[in-house]
């Protein structure tokens, strides 16, 4: 909160540490007077110019890695819009005053989002702070040898942490690659459900973390007139998610078909999940589809309810037949079911918790958001519908959970 007559710029200013503000596409926007003392610049020679084009790598250094670390630290502030502290760095600077001399350095730097109101970075805080004249000085010292030493393995071991991280990360990102070519080869491909129009989306979370685990299905039921769509989630995230979704989505297609109703349906599921390892507190809804009789048949198993939007724009949620999610119990006891009518032209929403629920945020608001999109697009198709609600939905940042969604026009 802005305090009324309080000079930002100048605190700023006078910050002690070295601090500059980068776009997000690494252009000084801004620096303080610590900064321009501990980098040896002026502010024309740094505002507006690209920061490695300032500060590039000794060329006489072949092992150097400064700029390639930094480099990756803030690209991840940039994408994650988290901050990210590194290891003590190794980043020696040319001498403004004898050109193709350089100077060893080392700094301890931190890189900060500064978030824009609709949640985006709009800048990078780079905030540096030297600590060469330490090790210097304690490298004079008595038993100078043994604190050298202790420096040099110090500094060794910060510059293998950063590369261990960085290969983690790395790692991560494959598995996560994986994860999402197999996610996808085992989702349904869309395909017409009759002569009733659907839309099915899938969307990954921005991050590494929390992927992989959201499915949805769609299954024209056997007889006359029936279709079954649901959703679920499943705990945990990579290549393990991925592999435990692909069961239980198709353990729950195969019960649907011949299931009474949604309910047995997620009975039989939850009696499979027991032999699956990791797919326990996973959650689902089904809802069974009646052309002819037009009603929804609809169960839920510890999972955000389907909404329903009338041709009017009052929306429904399906919230009366709720029961834990799989595995929660330790006996087997009959899921609930209910069942609602339904008139030409509604439109009926499921979807995973990563489309409405927030950090720090009660998930009543998200529904209450959800519900407001719905009705405002409701008479678009459901594919414009679906891209509708997505935008609508999705932060500026990006997902932090994957999300699955299925649109269909009753």
């Amino acid at each position: 909160m802005n305090e009324p007559g309080l000079d930002y710029h100048a605190v700023f200013q006078d910050l002690p540490a070295g601090v500059a503000l980068l776009t997000p596409d690494l252009v000084y926007a801004d620096v303080n007077e610590a900064y321009l003392s501990l980098s040896g610049r002026t502010r024309s020679q740094l505002i507006g110019r690209f920061l490695f084009d300032v500060f590039p790598d000794n060329p006489g250094d072949p092992a150097a890695t400064g700029m390639r670390n930094l480099y990756a630290s803030l690209r991840r502030v940039a994408t994650t819009g988290e901050r990210d502290t590194m290891a003590l760095q190794r980043y020696d600077v040319e001498d403004p005053e004898r050109p193709g001399v350089w100077q060893e350095r080392y700094w301890s730097p931190v890189n900060v989002p500064v978030l824009a109101p609709n949640g985006s970075v709009a800048l990078l805080l780079h905030r540096v702070e030297e600590v060469t004249e330490l090790i210097r000085a304690r490298g004079g010292r008595s038993g100078g040898d043994r604190a050298r030493v202790l420096e040099a393995e110090l500094y060794t071991r910060a510059r293998e942490l950063q590369e261990v991280n960085e290969r983690l990360r790395k790692a991560h990102a494959r598995e996560r690659e994986v994860a999402l070519h197999l996610q996808e080869a085992m989702l349904p491909a869309p395909r017409p459900l009759g002569h009733h129009h659907t839309a099915v989306r899938y969307r990954p979370a921005k991050g590494a973390l929390n992927v992989c685990g959201d499915w949805y299905d769609l299954v024209d039921l056997p007889g006359n007139g029936r279709t079954a769509v649901a959703v679920g989630d499943v705990v945990g995230h990579g290549l393990r998610a991925a592999g435990v979704m692909g069961q239980l989505r198709s353990a729950l297609s195969a019960a649907s078909r011949v299931a009474a109703g949604p309910a047995q349906a997620l009975e039989v599921l939850g009696l499979y999940a027991r032999s699956v390892d990791n797919a326990e507190s996973t959650t689902a809804a089904s809802v069974f589809v009646d052309w002819n009789a037009h009603t929804l048949t609809y169960s839920s198993a510890g999972h955000p309810p389907p909404a329903l939007c009338d041709p009017e724009g009052t929306v429904t949620f399906l919230d009366q037949a709720t029961d834990p999610p799989l595995g929660a119990r330790p006996e087997h006891v009959p899921r609930p079911q209910a069942q609602t009518a339904f008139t030409d032209g509604c439109v009926l929403v499921l979807y995973t918790d990563g489309l409405v629920e927030r950090r720090h945020e009660d998930i009543d608001t998200g529904l209450a958001r959800l519900a407001d999109s719905i009705a405002r697009h409701r008479t678009a198709d459901p594919d414009t519908l679906a891209d509708a609600l997505l935008t609508d939905l999705i932060p500026p940042a990006g997902l932090t959970d994957d999300t699955a969604l299925i649109v269909m026009r009753l």
